[in-house]
């Protein structure tokens, strides 16, 4: 049961953490596509992933260099800052201080972009960079996803096998219904995410200082119920800060 946590938590946060991030760069890749063509999409898109192996086949093995304590430390700090700053986002939007995002949305202002620059000559180069810069900035957070949640613990394997999962099911998605990926619930995943990305950075903060976890790998349970009861009581508290709506009373 100790060893299968952890592999079972790695993988899921891998793969929402990724699913995430490829949806939001396949809604671009998909406008460039439909607006344009599928030459300029496909090549910038590959380009990004051929950059994005070459960062990982670089950068990867330099982790088993690196003491075990330092990088469960330097990894957690990460992942704390990383997985509060989507809990600050999900939060903010829950109580509708941010908006949520709308992938629809965001693939329409994405087309109008692309055919305002249909006239120029450089219109296939500009929608190969929107392409490729999509792919690369998400892909980024991938990678980092996936060396934060599994590198720690020498899980890199089962997080790369996450990320790849939501690789897949976003491209079947998309492939099968041929438009941006609207109905997918952002926002929720985006606090699930953060939520396992915050317990994963104290339980490795702490293995880092020498921290001596009771239960072992389960207390990431525990952490994780006490970080969500925490975020729950900030969404309940900066709803009740909230002015009280006064429509339709007389």
């Amino acid at each position: 049961m100790s060893t299968l946590t952890p592999i079972l938590s790695t993988v899921t946060a891998s793969f929402l953490g990724s699913f995430v991030e490829v949806v939001e760069a396949f809604t671009i890749v998909l406008a460039v596509g439909v607006t344009r063509s599928w030459r300029p999409a496909l090549i910038g898109a590959a380009i990004a992933l051929a950059v994005l192996a070459a960062l990982v086949v670089i950068f990867g093995p330099l982790l088993a260099l690196v003491e075990i304590t330092i990088l469960q430390f330097v990894v957690g700090v990460l992942l704390i800052l990383f997985g509060m700053r989507w809990l600050r986002k999900a939060i903010l939007r829950s109580v509708g201080t941010v908006a949520l995002r709308d992938e629809a949305a965001a693939f329409s202002k994405q087309t109008d972009l692309l055919r305002k620059q249909s006239d120029d000559r450089r219109a296939d180069y500009l929608a190969g960079v929107a392409a490729f810069k999509a792919v690369l900035l998400e892909g980024i957070e991938v990678v980092f996803i996936v060396i934060a949640v599994g590198g720690a613990h020498g899980l890199t394997t089962y997080a790369a096998l996450g990320a790849l999962a939501a690789f897949v099911v976003v491209m079947l998605i998309g492939l099968l219904v041929r438009r941006p990926l609207a109905q997918v619930p952002e926002n929720t995943l985006k606090f699930v995410v953060g939520l396992m990305l915050t317990s994963f950075g104290i339980f490795w903060t702490g293995e880092g200082i020498g921290a001596d976890w009771p239960g072992a790998d389960m207390a990431l349970l525990v952490i994780f119920g006490i970080v969500t009861l925490v975020s729950f009581a900030i969404i309940g508290w900066l709803r009740r800060l909230q002015p009280k709506s006064t429509e339709g009373v007389a």
